[in-house]
C-alpha cells in the first residue's frame, strides 16, 4: 500500500497552478502557431501573433496568461491502494488549501474570482475557494491528479442539451457555436462530453479538456472509433464557419475537438459542450509515495518567434484630448493605439453606478466620463515595480445591459472589451454615435506593458472590480463597432465563411 503525505498533495497543487497561470501547454503554443502561419484573415492573424507574443512573455516573466487566472477544476483519481498519512483532511480540503496558497503567493499573486453566495451577495472568498473538485477510486497504488483554472469569459459559454436519439450531434455543435459569440475566446479547444445523463456529459466535457492537442494526427492516422469520426467531422465543420481568432473572421476557430462518451439510457442523448480559450492553463501530474509531483519547465526556445508590428495606417489617439465629432470617422476593423488616460469598470461597478444613477446620486466623486473611454478589465495585483498585473480585456456581452443607461446619461464615448455586442447594444451604439474597441482576450500580460500609470478612483471595496484610471501608452485595439453600428463581428465572419466555402470548391475541382 502507498502511502501518500497530505503536504506533498498540498504543494503538488500550489505548484501546479502556479505553473499554469504563466506556461502554456507546449501542444497548445504549437497548434496556434501551426494555425498562424496558414491564417490569411489579417484581423485573425494578428490577434494569433498577440496570443503568441504575451504566452512567451508570460513564460519569461511568470506572470499570469489572463488577467482571469480562473475557477480551479481538478479532477484526482485515487487509487484503491492508496491511504494517506493523515485523515484529518479531506482531498476537498487539501485542493483548496493547495488553492489559497496558489493564489496567494506573493511573488505572483492570482486574481481571486470566487464568490461566496452567488444568488444573493456574491462576496469574494479572497483567495480563489473552493475549487471544483471531482474525485474517482480507480485500480492502483498511485494518485492521478488533472487540474485547471477556468476563465468565466469561456465556462460561461458552455452549452447543454438532451437530444433525441435520432438527433445529429454534429448539427448540433454546427448551430449551436455560433450562439456562443467570441467571448470564449477562439482559437481554442471543444470539449464535447456525450452519454450517461445531464450532469455527466457536462463533466466528461470538462475532463476532455485535459487532453493533449492532437488533432493534425488523429488526422494523419485516421479514425477508428465513433468518437474519432466525430471529432474530425465536427474540427472541420467549425472551423468552416470562419468565426476565426478573437470572432474577427478567419481560418481558425478550433485547433482541436476533444470528445469523451459514456453509455446512457435508450430514450436519451445527453450533450455537453464546453469551450477553452487563448488562455488554456492544466497540469497532469502522479502522486507515488516518493514526494510532491515535479511539472518540467519548458524551454524557452520552444516557443515560435513570432513579432507584431502595427500598420502604417494605423490610427493614433490622445485620449486626453479626443472628443466624439473625432470618433465619427473610425472605421470598423481599423487598428487603433490609444494614449492617455482612461476609466475602468465591468459588472459590479456599473450596476453601482445604475443604482447611483437611479437614486438621483450621480456618478461617484473622482469620476468624470464626459468624452471618455471605458476599459472593461478587472486586473490582476502588481509586483515589484509594476503598475498593474496582467490587465486583458473582459466579455463585453456582459456590459450590454447598461450601454445604452452609460451612453445616454454619463457622457461616455467609447468602450474596450473583448468579443462581441447583443445587437440592442449595437444599435444603442449608433445611436448615440459612439464606438466600440476591441483588444485581444488571452493577451493580459502584454496589454499590460501598456499601461504606464494606474490607481483607484471609486468603488474602491470592489477589488478587482473597483474602477481604475489607467494611463496607456500604445495600447492597440481594433474597432469592433464604429459610430454607424458597422460590426466586425458580424462582416468578419461572413466573409471568411464564404472565403471558405470558396477554397474547398476550388479543392474539390
Amino acid at each position: 500500500m502507498t502511502v501518500i503525505r497530505q503536504q506533498d498533495f498540498i504543494d503538488s497543487i500550489e505548484d501546479a497552478l502556479q505553473f499554469i497561470s504563466y506556461y502554456h501547454p507546449l501542444d497548445y503554443v504549437k497548434a496556434v502557431e501551426q494555425a498562424y502561419l496558414k491564417e490569411e484573415s489579417q484581423a485573425a492573424k494578428d490577434a494569433m501573433a498577440q496570443i503568441l507574443i504575451n504566452s512567451r512573455m508570460s513564460a519569461e516573466g511568470h506572470r499570469p496568461l489572463c488577467q482571469d487566472t480562473g475557477i480551479v477544476t481538478c479532477f484526482v483519481k485515487i487509487g484503491m491502494g492508496v491511504s494517506w498519512d493523515n485523515t484529518d483532511l479531506t482531498v476537498q480540503q487539501m485542493v483548496d488549501e493547495g488553492t489559497r496558497r496558489a493564489y496567494t503567493n506573493p511573488d505572483n499573486p492570482l486574481r481571486a474570482s470566487i464568490v461566496a453566495d452567488p444568488a444573493g451577495a456574491r462576496t469574494n472568498t479572497k483567495d480563489n475557494t473552493p475549487a471544483v473538485v471531482h474525485i474517482d477510486m480507480v485500480p492502483g497504488d498511485q494518485v492521478e491528479v488533472m487540474i485547471a483554472a477556468k476563465g468565466g469569459g469561456s465556462e460561461n459559454k458552455s452549452k447543454m442539451v438532451m437530444l433525441n436519439p435520432s438527433d445529429d450531434i454534429v448539427e448540433w455543435v454546427v448551430k449551436t457555436l455560433p450562439t456562443m459569440g467570441a467571448g470564449w475566446c477562439p482559437p481554442g479547444m471543444l470539449g464535447i462530453g456525450i452519454g450517461g445523463t445531464a450532469e455527466k456529459a457536462s463533466v466528461l466535457a470538462k475532463e476532455s479538456l485535459m487532453d493533449p492537442v492532437d488533432i493534425q494526427e488523429l488526422m494523419e492516422r485516421g479514425p477508428q472509433t465513433t468518437d474519432e469520426k466525430l471529432r474530425l467531422e465536427i474540427f472541420k465543420r467549425v472551423n468552416d464557419l470562419g468565426i476565426g481568432a478573437q470572432g474577427l473572421g478567419g481560418l481558425t476557430t478550433v485547433v482541436d475537438v476533444k470528445i469523451k462518451s459514456v453509455p446512457t439510457h435508450a430514450a436519451s442523448k445527453p450533450v455537453a459542450m464546453i469551450p477553452n480559450c487563448a488562455a488554456t492553463r492544466h497540469a497532469h501530474f502522479h502522486l507515488d509515495g516518493s514526494g510532491p509531483a515535479e511539472l518540467k519547465a519548458p524551454k524557452l526556445e520552444e516557443w515560435p518567434e513570432v513579432t507584431w508590428e502595427v500598420g502604417a495606417n494605423t490610427r493614433r489617439v490622445n485620449l486626453d484630448k479626443v472628443t466624439k465629432e473625432a470618433i465619427q470617422d473610425w472605421k470598423v476593423g481599423e487598428t487603433v493605439l490609444l494614449s492617455g488616460k482612461m476609466l475602468t469598470g465591468r459588472d459590479a461597478a456599473h450596476k453601482r453606478i445604475q443604482t447611483m444613477m437611479e437614486n438621483g446620486e450621480g456618478l461617484p466623486d473622482g469620476v468624470d466620463l464626459t468624452n471618455r473611454f471605458i476599459y472593461y478589465v478587472g486586473p490582476v495585483d502588481a509586483v515589484g515595480d509594476e503598475v498593474v498585473g496582467p490587465a486583458g480585456p473582459t466579455t463585453a456581452t456582459r456590459m450590454d445591459k447598461f450601454t445604452d443607461m452609460m451612453l445616454e446619461q454619463t457622457g461616455l464615448i467609447g468602450m474596450i472589451g473583448k468579443a462581441e455586442r447583443g445587437p440592442a447594444t449595437v444599435n444603442s451604439i449608433a445611436k448615440h454615435k459612439a464606438v466600440y474597441l476591441m483588444a485581444v482576450g488571452g493577451a493580459a500580460y502584454l496589454v499590460s506593458k501598456a499601461i504606464k500609470k494606474s490607481r483607484v478612483v471609486a468603488f474602491e471595496d470592489l477589488g478587482m472590480e473597483a474602477i481604475y484610471e489607467f494611463e496607456v501608452e500604445d495600447m492597440p485595439v481594433t474597432v469592433a463597432v464604429d459610430s454607424t453600428g458597422a460590426n466586425a463581428h458580424e462582416t468578419g465572419p461572413a466573409i471568411w465563411k464564404a472565403r471558405i466555402e470558396e477554397l474547398d470548391s476550388e479543392l474539390a475541382k
